[in-house]
């Protein structure tokens, strides 16, 4: 009887994460959840199980290259990584923005992903059917006012991933790169703007059906589950109300 696939998820306590981890582990695969909370992924692995899948949580930093070179000691074959640990903070212009928060931002969304991919890399390789999923942002293609930082940030994911495809082909890997537009989780645009709520709201004010965490995961899901020979490159997805990252549909 042929193993169980394995899927790593990171940033996983949440949003998009969880939502992809519940969704490959209804397609089959044992999903090994990582996040710093520790709480979280524990919970969200239990309910995985209770549903009669298989998960294990793994608290880890991914910004903390020992600790991650220590989780990958874990495994000689893996099928599937999704490197969806980011985020964004501050919304300043470029002008007055916090080099700390940029420094924050690309640690976690650029050498974060670096930091997994590199370290998962043998194992994916080893099991002769590896996927690298690496969750963007439309805000890696082009630019928006007060969003240099993230911007920055998502432009050197994107250009990891292409470059990761470049120089990896022939291998068993595939690179897959989804590039979400707005959408709206429990905590991304407040953690952004540091729990102010009321700025977090008005980022999605007026604008009918912005994406959801589970709208991004079934893209994940159905990149992810194409036959071996079938790579999406670049998957973009945005709510119907939104054009670009500048041209947004509100009702009011």
């Amino acid at each position: 009887m042929a193993a169980t696939p394995i899927a790593v998820i990171t940033g996983a306590s949440s949003g998009i994460g969880a939502a992809t981890a519940r969704q490959l582990a209804a397609s089959g695969y044992r999903v090994v959840l990582t996040a710093r909370r520790k709480d979280r992924i524990e919970a969200l692995a239990a309910e995985i199980t209770e549903a009669g899948h298989q998960a294990t949580a793994y608290a880890l930093d991914v910004t903390d290259r020992a600790a991650v070179d220590e989780f990958a000691t874990a495994f000689r074959s893996l099928a599937v990584l999704v490197n969806n640990a980011g985020g964004a903070l501050g919304a300043d212009p470029v002008a007055t923005g916090n080099p700390q928060d940029w420094r924050q931002m690309y640690e976690t969304n650029v050498i974060g992903t670096l930091n997994v991919t590199q370290a998962l890399l043998p194992a994916l390789t080893a099991s002769g059917d590896g996927t690298v999923v690496i969750l963007s942002s439309t805000a890696g293609l082009s630019t928006y006012e007060g969003g240099g930082g993230y911007v920055a940030a998502k432009h050197g994911e994107h250009v990891l991933a292409e470059t990761l495809r470049l120089e990896i082909v022939g291998t068993p890997v595939r690179v897959i790169e989804i590039a979400p537009g707005m959408v709206r989780t429990e905590e991304f645009a407040t953690t952004r703007f540091r729990g102010d709520k009321e700025k977090a709201a008005k980022v999605y004010a007026g604008v009918e059906a912005p994406l959801t965490a589970d709208d991004v995961a079934d893209t994940i899901n159905w990149a992810v589950t194409r036959p071996s020979h079938v790579n999406i490159d670049l998957l973009v997805v945005r709510p119907r109300a939104q054009a670009s990252n500048s041209k947004v549909h509100r009702t009011a």
